[in-house]
């Protein structure tokens, strides 16, 4: 897949594109719906599928005060990009210029001269241009008089609710993890570089990689059977993670993500880890001793090598 840094980037014009549009945060159900809907297009016309995000999120330059912790990096969405079969991704900085587009000019000098679109795929609630003052029905007239069509996705429900963002990071925050499994269509991730820690783990015999994972959302604390994965690498790893601060060795301690990868003894410090969040397994305690936790660990770590191995 090739990655263009905003439409004014292209190295190569596009042919016969079907594009679709949107922040994509999480890549959730009904953004792989979008997806989807594009790469038929795009098979159908014998052109380019091409994914148009932001960056920052809108909302993040807009109104910074009131954006949204993000659910996926740049870099991971583009990885699910590609995996949706998108050739091309666009990610358009979302800057003062951008901002002051008309819908008019979005229309005109961005889908119709810059892309070549021949199919737009939106969302039920897509606006755009400047103040939002494009919708659909300025979208619909433009292709009609521009030469593309415009294809209208109408809302992805899964447990009764519509799939949206807002519901994800809702069901993560409130401990409900399989919910958001369920909305994202896959395990909730979170990548980041690992750092030096306590090194307590390793002390008593279950050494962790410290994750930080950079400005993500991070699920309701507790202890989590995960799997990670070096990136780089395509082998995964079991793994019990605590998301915690603790608290048996610090009082008001941070938050910190601490994987203990089973059956793994390399040093990866500084390298990036891929942390997915299958199951949680308890809240994170407090306990008397040392011994008392480290019993408390070696369950955990028997727990997830249960849930994984099935």
């Amino acid at each position: 897949m090739e990655i263009f840094e905003g439409h004014r980037a292209l190295f190569r014009p596009l042919a016969q594109a079907a594009v679709t549009i949107g922040n994509f945060d999480g890549v959730h159900l009904g953004h792989q719906e979008l997806l989807r809907r594009a790469k038929a297009a795009s098979e159908r016309l014998g052109g380019d599928a091409v994914a148009m995000t932001f960056e920052p999120h809108p909302s993040a330059y807009l109104e910074p005060s009131k954006a949204p912790q993000r659910l996926t990096s740049v870099a991971r969405k583009q990885e699910l990009f590609a995996e949706s079969g998108m050739s091309a991704t666009i990610v358009e900085p979302f800057d003062a210029d951008f901002a002051e587009l008309t819908a008019a000019e979005f229309e005109t000098q961005v889908l119709h001269q810059t892309l070549g679109a021949k199919h737009v795929v939106v969302g039920h609630d897509f606006g755009y241009g400047k103040g939002r003052s494009g919708h659909l029905q300025t979208l619909r007239a433009a292709g009609e008089t521009l030469g593309f069509a415009v294809e209208v996705i109408e809302p992805v429900t899964a447990l009764g609710i519509r799939t949206s963002s807002s519901e994800v990071r809702r069901a993560l925050i409130s401990g409900e993890l399989e919910k958001a499994t369920t909305l994202l269509g896959r395990d909730y991730d979170v990548d980041g570089p690992i750092v030096r820690g306590a090194a307590r783990g390793r002390e008593f015999g279950f050494p962790t990689a410290n994750v930080n994972p950079e400005g993500l959302l991070l699920p309701r604390p507790g202890i989590y059977a995960t799997w990670v994965q070096v990136l780089g690498e395509t082998e995964r790893h079991m793994a019990a993670t605590s998301l915690g601060t603790n608290p048996t060795f610090v009082e008001g301690g941070a938050l910190t993500l601490e994987a203990h990868i089973l059956d793994f003894d390399r040093d990866i410090y500084k390298q990036r880890l891929r942390v997915c969040f299958v199951k949680w397994l308890r809240p994170e305690e407090r306990y008397a001793d040392a011994d008392a936790l480290l019993a408390q660990i070696a369950k955990d770590v028997q727990d997830t090598r249960e849930i994984l191995s099935k």
